[in-house]
């Protein structure tokens, strides 16, 4: 439901009030809450099992690699059939592949094996952020409060990022090294069962008129595969600071610390959230994008210096607090690049992008971790970033709608009037 014309504030105070919002919030929360227990829990069972950094990032690794392949079909296929028809079966499978998972590491079973039942947990990751971002959009069509509604997921989001670490890290070291996997699939279900219930704000789906049988995939908009790019770094950032702050915790003779690290480095992206959702802005979200970018590349050149917990985490929360402007900047643009048809598709593309770089960052830091140390590790975020950056910069004018407003997928299309720079 969109705000009317005559309403121009655009706080989270009036976000919160749009009439039927508290029914997909509150369960949507609960949903999305595991998915950041997930990589980390992966990662402290399987080096709690093999001992080796390189293989826990690994297995972490597939299961990124195979959300960010599953991902956007979830999408395409909430997008056609609607969220409780893919949710349902989605986080049941989840459970029951997270289940065996924690089984076979515990069990000492080889690496192949692991990798085999890392494949279904990570195809099976419930795309709950995308859905609650497409109810916001289908809500708020039109409306000034599309950048608030941007900016508070991805404040709810980092702050799952601040508790889900703390939590996964605190059942992995206090109770069992399982208790986190094990946490993670039962909250899945759970949640995603709840989730799965408020069918009264979903999104319309199905095909729409006049698309027939050609209607394609999300990432036929230019300007959808270079945000790609652009989650693909920050995933990198995401991979590489989680493995590499596990290393550095273990180094200094203080695992507990890593939960704490982690924390920071999210609790800064949320902190940045909460200020840009109340930032009337005058500057376009292109260029928002381009500086915010490159300013998040600079702060993670700094990470390898640090030689001290201290030092370690101020820079993480430095990090942090400029990785939401881009996240936040990206989805805004994806309202402008893309139909209300392929909406959900398109939000689940840019997070299977950000698992991807996370599944990369995770493996190479994990390497380097093993064999030179933490520090070797947190170079994958600077490397990952640099190189979207340069993308971005070079392929900046697909982020704007093309003549006219008009967004086109191949026969599926609709107006948008946003300034883009």
């Amino acid at each position: 439901m969109a705000s009317t014309v005559a309403d121009k504030r655009s706080g989270y105070g009036q976000l919160l009030r749009t009439p039927g919002a508290w029914t997909f919030l509150l369960p949507g929360f609960a949903a999305r809450l595991p998915f950041a227990m997930l990589t980390i829990g992966i990662v402290l069972l399987v080096q709690d099992t093999t001992g080796s950094y390189g293989q826990a990032g690994a297995v972490a690794a597939v299961t990124g690699v195979s959300m960010a392949l599953f991902a956007p079909q979830s999408g395409k296929l909430a997008d056609r059939f609607g969220q409780r028809a893919v949710l349902v079966p989605g986080v049941i499978v989840h459970a029951l592949a997270g289940s065996a998972l924690v089984v076979l590491a515990l069990s000492g079973a080889p690496l192949w094996a692991l990798f085999a039942a890392a494949v279904p947990t990570g195809a099976s990751v419930p795309q709950v952020g995308p859905m609650v971002r497409a109810r916001w959009a289908a809500r708020l069509q039109g409306s000034p409060l599309l950048q608030t509604a941007a900016a508070f997921e991805s404040v709810t989001d980092e702050f799952t990022f601040v508790v889900g670490p703390v939590l996964a890290t605190a059942l992995c070291t206090g109770v069992h090294p399982a208790a986190g996997l094990v946490a993670e699939a039962g909250l899945t279900l759970v949640g995603g069962l709840l989730f799965a219930a408020r069918r009264g704000t979903q999104p319309a789906h199905g095909r729409p008129a006049g698309t027939g049988r050609g209607r394609t995939s999300a990432l036929s908009v230019p300007g959808v595969r270079v945000l790609a790019v652009a989650f693909l770094g920050i995933g990198s950032v995401f991979g590489g600071m989680q493995v590499s702050l596990t290393a550095f915790s273990e180094e200094i003779g203080q695992p507990g610390v890593n939960g704490l690290l982690y924390g920071l480095f999210a609790a800064g992206n949320m902190l940045a959230g909460v200020a840009i959702g109340t930032i009337a802005w005058k500057v376009g979200p292109r260029r928002r994008l381009l500086v915010g970018y490159a300013l998040l590349t600079a702060a993670a050149s700094l990470l390898w210096t640090a030689q001290s917990a201290a030092l370690l985490g101020a820079l993480g929360l430095v990090v942090g607090l400029c990785i939401a402007p881009t996240l936040i900047t990206g989805y805004t643009l994806v309202d402008s690049l893309v139909p209300a048809t392929a909406r959900t598709e398109a939000f689940t593309w840019l997070t299977g992008a950000v698992a991807l770089g996370q599944a990369a960052g995770v493996t190479a830091a994990g390497r380097l971790a093993d064999g030179y140390g933490s520090s070797a590790g947190f170079v994958v975020p600077l490397a990952g970033t640099a190189l979207a950056l340069v993308t971005l910069m070079a392929l900046r004018s697909r982020l704007s709608p093309s003549a006219g407003g008009r967004v086109a997928a191949r026969g599926i299309g609709h107006r948008a009037a946003v300034t883009v720079d």
